[in-house]
C-alpha cells in the first residue's frame, strides 16, 4: 500500500504540471493502455466513475472457461474477480455445462471505455454469456464471430427455449458468493427463477432486473479495500414483485419520463473529473 501511494503521488505532480488545455476524454486515455501498472491491487472511485490499479488479466483460455471478443483486451480486474470467474466456471461443470464464456470485464487500467459501457472501470464487473459453451477450443478468430443466445422469447415477456435449470443454478451460485453485490439480468429470467425457487430465497435479493441482460448476465463484485465507493446495498425482500412490474411495463409502458439535462454518459468523462489517483496512474 505504501508503494502505491508513493506512485500516486508522483503521478499527481506530473498531472499538476499539465496545461489546463491538456484534459482529454478519459475514455481514450484509458483505453488506450494496453497493459497493468502491475501494482498493488485496487479499486478507485466508483464503478462508473474510476479507475483500476494492478489489475491481472484473466488467461484468454482454462480448462472450464474461454474469454470471447479478445480484440477488444477487455479481460482484466481485481483479482478478487478474476478467481471468482475461475471458481464459477468449475461450478459451471456440475449443471452439466462445459464452462463458461466470459465476456467483458474490465480495461488493464479499469476507466471508462472507448465503446459500450458505463461501468467496468474498477475491475469489479464481469458479464457473462448465457450461452452454454458448445466448445472451449475456439480460435481468437472464432471469438470474434460466434454471439451468445437470449434466454427471453420474442415480445420479452417470457422465457426462450434457452432458459433452463442450469442456467437458475449458475445464476444462484454466482450470487451465493459472500463478494458478489448484485448480479443484473434480464427481469423474465429474474421472475423465472422467483418462480421456480422451493428453497433458500435469500439470495435472489442480489439478482436485480435490467434491459439489455438476455444474452449475459453482468456480476459485480462489492469494493474489497477502502480505495472505492460501493453501491448502495439491494432494497429489503427478494426483489420478485419489482421484477414482474418490469414485465408489466413492457405489456403497458407508462409515461415516460422526461429526459434529464444534466445526464451524462461516463464515456464523456474528461481525465480532470475523474478521481485524482486516476489521473495519477495515466500521468506518471
Amino acid at each position: 500500500m505504501r508503494a502505491l501511494k508513493s506512485v500516486l503521488a508522483a503521478g499527481l505532480l506530473a498531472a499538476a504540471a499539465l496545461p489546463a488545455a491538456a484534459d482529454p476524454l478519459a475514455k481514450e486515455v484509458f483505453g488506450a493502455q494496453r497493459t497493468s501498472n502491475g501494482g498493488p491491487a485496487a479499486a478507485i472511485g466508483f464503478y462508473s466513475k474510476g479507475c483500476a490499479s494492478g489489475n491481472v488479466q484473466l488467461p484468454e483460455t482454462g480448462p472450464t472457461w474461454q474469454v470471447m471478443r479478445l480484440s477488444r483486451n477487455r479481460n482484466w480486474g481485481n483479482p478478487q474477480l478474476v478467481d471468482f470467474l475461475v471458481g464459477l466456471s468449475r461450478q459451471a461443470t456440475q449443471y452439466g455445462w462445459r464452462g463458461l464464456y466470459i465476456g467483458d470485464m474490465s480495461q488493464p487500467l479499469g476507466g471508462p471505455m472507448v465503446t459500450g459501457h458505463a461501468s467496468h472501470q474498477i475491475g469489479l464487473d464481469a458479464d457473462i454469456w448465457m450461452l452454454p459453451p458448445p466448445s472451449l477450443h475456439l480460435t481468437a478468430a472464432q471469438r470474434e464471430k460466434i454471439s451468445s443466445q437470449s434466454v427471453v422469447a420474442k415480445g420479452g415477456i417470457a422465457p426462450s427455449p434457452l432458459w433452463s435449470a442450469s442456467h437458475h443454478a449458475i445464476l444462484r451460485a454466482a450470487a451465493m458468493d459472500p463478494r458478489v453485490q448484485r448480479i443484473f439480468v434480464d427481469p423474465v429470467a429474474k421472475v423465472a427463477m422467483c418462480n421456480a425457487e422451493r428453497g433458500d430465497r435469500g439470495y435472489l435479493r442480489k439478482i436485480r432486473p435490467i434491459n439489455a441482460h438476455d444474452y449475459h448476465f453482468h456480476v459485480r463484485l462489492a469494493c474489497p479495500n477502502g480505495g472505492c465507493e460501493d453501491q448502495d446495498p439491494p432494497p429489503p425482500g427478494d426483489g420478485c414483485a419489482e421484477a414482474a412490474q418490469w414485465i408489466e411495463n413492457r405489456i403497458h409502458p407508462p409515461k415516460a419520463a422526461p429526459p434529464d439535462p444534466k445526464a451524462r454518459h461516463p464515456r464523456s468523462l474528461r481525465l480532470s473529473e475523474l478521481p485524482r489517483a486516476c489521473q495519477a496512474l495515466v500521468t506518471r
